[in-house]
Parts: C-alpha cells; structure tokens; sequence
C-alpha cells in the first residue's frame, strides 16, 4: 500500500496508487520540483528511477511512550534490497548529473561500513559505471584484506575498487582532498570520473528528500485522516535532515523536524546543513528549521552494548530492524527525551524517517552473540515414525 496505513482494497482492474509502468525502473525522466521549491536553487532537470517508491507509512507501536503520543514510520529501509536506505533518494539526482556529464566511473568516500558506499556501489553497476570507493578503517587493518561482511561484500561482489587508507590520514587529509588525488589519477589514466560526497550529501543530494516530502505529502492527502506534529531522523552527513527540514517548512507538513546527529556535535551538523541549504538559496536559518541533538554515544559507527541492546528489544517488540549507526542511534536518542520530557512529546503525531542500514549489523555480530535469541536442539521422540511433507528439505 502507498498510503498512510491500510486503506481498502481495489477491484482487480483497477491499479493501485504505488503501481509502475513496466521499464519505468532504472530510466531517466524529467523532473519538476514540487511548486513550493520551485524557487530554490540548482533545481535538477532529471532524475534516475533507482529506488522502489512510495515507501510505505504505518503506526509504529514502540513500548512506553507518554501519553496520547503516536510514533509512526516511514519505511525507507524498504526503498530496495541491494539499494536500500536513505542513500536512493539522493543517488537518483546525482547520478543523473554524473551520466549527463558522460562519467564512465564515480568516486565516493566513507568508512569501512559505509551504508552510503554500498549503495553508490549497486547504483554505479545498474547504469553501467565502474565504482570507486575510499573506506576508512582502523590503523591495525588498513592494510589487511578488508573482509566480506556486511556493506562491504555486497560492494565488492558488485566489483567496486576498493581503496583502504587508515581513520587518522582520514581525519587528516580530509574526504574532499582523498576524493580529488583518486579523481586525478583517474583522469590522467585516460578515465572520467564523478565524484560523490560522503553520504551523497551536497545541495544537488539534498533534492531527494525535498521529492520525499512531496511523497509524504501525497500519502497523507490519499489516507485523509493523519497530520504529523513531528518528523524525527538520525543525521549523519545531512542531506536527509536538509531535504526534510527545508520541505517541512516549505510544504503543507509544517512538522517540526527533529535529528539526531551521530557523528558530530549538533553544532557542527547546524554548519553543515547551513551550508546545504545556502546551497540551494533557500534564505532560511538552520536553527530556524530543524532541532538537532547529540546521539553518537561512543563515536561514528561504534556501539554501547545497551545501543545494541535496545536495537534488539525493538526488534523482539515490533518487528522492526534498525541500523546501529543511524536509525538505531536515532530511536534510542528520541526514546530517552520521551521518557526524560514526556510532556514536549504528550499527545503528539510523530514521524519517524526509518533510513536503513541493518547490513551494518553484521559487523557486530561478535557484540550481538550475547543478545540474540536463544536456540536448543530439538529433542525427537524414539518411536516418532517417518512423515515426508509435498517438498523436499535441501
């Protein structure tokens, strides 16, 4: 269903709202901003059908919330398989520019698990350009096989390069200058790469969440009966909060945008997605349109044992898996302000913009083997007679 909740059944001939022309997948279209962003800036012309959209909506009942509150979810963990996440929306403009600019390779930065990379990885290979990849890693690994887990087996099944340089050359030299000496090489090499930043973040990345709230917009005017106070995400290089934050204010939403930031500190996220939407010359203040709030804990990609406890007990609770590195961090950071104000979320209609990344809980499996559900061998009765099902067991 592509609205909010479940709504009736259609006859059989008639094509639900979310139904795609067969080929509309992968193509290039044209594309016209929503007509309350119309004004902004580097508006894209095209755009790349790269994600499975409109991602659904429904009530999300996450324990011990104050009272009246309702949490729902957007499920953008549910935008693919192989490309899943946040990551779509904003790949789907810039590799609409990258192919418009006669690329035959991108080039992307992130760390070892990078959500992002991945899926910049699956994206490259669906229209045929080569994927380069700078991962950061901890200086004891940097210069070991990286592995086949997680994020990073599904980019190098894809056949991504994969260039390792250590975190503290990372933080040293910058992603920025990493991403320009590959470019270089790459150039001199007869090649014409494209260069996309960490988390595909930058003004022209920021439109996919201005096309995501235009979505949100639609499901609630087909569901006709749920208005959001609130929309809540973790932020991490700020495209998503960007994108949000300015399509709130600008739409009919005119939820309260709430992120939380788990890789810097709220003021250096406030500076970043300042520059974003400068970017785009919205003329509006950061502050103005979005709270952000501390919620790395340990750092960028590292867990406490109760983060991953708690991702856990949702899991058991709803049915729903998050991410350790965003979207875990974020309910775990908008649950303990609920519980220590219950009253600035009393009675409130809160949307939660789930992003992705359980590929990143393999990573942490050695952290999770004490937390996972139990398992026993199954005792057989001595007499119990031989019964075949219509299948076989391979």
């Amino acid at each position: 269903m592509s609205g909010v909740s479940a709504a009736g059944m259609s006859g059989d001939s008639v094509a639900s709202p979310g139904a795609a022309q067969i080929g509309d997948f992968l193509a290039k279209k044209p594309y016209a901003p929503p007509s309350w962003a119309s004004h902004l800036s580097l508006a894209p012309s095209h755009t790349f059908s790269l994600g499975v959209f409109p991602t659904p909506i429904h009530k999300w009942n996450l324990p011990n919330l104050p009272e009246g509150t309702e949490v729902w979810i957007k499920r953008d963990d549910l935008s693919g398989m192989q490309l899943s996440g946040n990551k779509v929306r904003k790949l789907e403009f810039l590799l609409s520019e990258a192919v418009a600019q006669g690329a035959d390779c991108v080039i992307t930065v992130g760390g070892i698990q990078s959500s992002h990379c991945r899926a910049t990885a699956v994206a490259a290979k669906y229209l045929n350009l080569d994927c380069y990849l700078i991962l950061s890693t901890s200086k004891l690994l940097v210069d070991k096989d990286p592995g086949l887990v997680g994020n990073l087996l599904v980019a190098r099944l894809l056949g991504a390069h994969i260039d390792l340089v250590s975190e503290e050359e990372y933080g040293k030299i910058g992603s920025v200058a990493l991403a320009d000496l590959l470019k270089k090489r790459l150039v001199e090499d007869g090649r014409k790469p494209y260069v996309i930043p960490v988390g595909g973040s930058n003004s022209l990345g920021t439109w996919g969440y201005v096309e995501a709230v235009r979505e949100i917009e639609q499901q609630i005017q087909l569901s006709g009966d749920v208005q959001f106070d609130d929309i809540v995400v973790a932020c991490g290089s700020g495209g998503t909060i960007a994108g949000l934050a300015l399509g709130s204010k600008l739409s009919s939403l005119k939820a309260k945008v709430h992120a939380f930031s788990v890789c810097d500190d709220p003021e250096y996220a406030y500076d970043c997605l300042q520059g974003l939407i400068d970017g785009l010359q919205s003329g509006l203040d950061s502050r103005d349109i979005v709270t952000i709030e501390d919620a790395k804990g340990l750092g960028y990609a590292m867990n406490t044992t109760e983060e991953l406890k708690f991702v856990k007990d949702i899991a058991v609770a709803t049915g729903i898996v998050l991410g350790p590195v965003n979207s875990g961090k974020g309910v775990y950071g908008l649950l303990k302000d609920m519980s220590s104000n219950p009253a600035k979320w009393k009675g409130r209609k809160v949307l939660f913009i789930h992003t992705g990344g359980l590929l990143a809980l393999y990573d942490k499996v050695d952290q999770l083997s004490s937390l996972a559900g139990s398992w026993r061998r199954m005792d057989l009765e001595e007499s119990l007679p031989r019964k075949d099902g219509t299948g076989k067991m391979f």
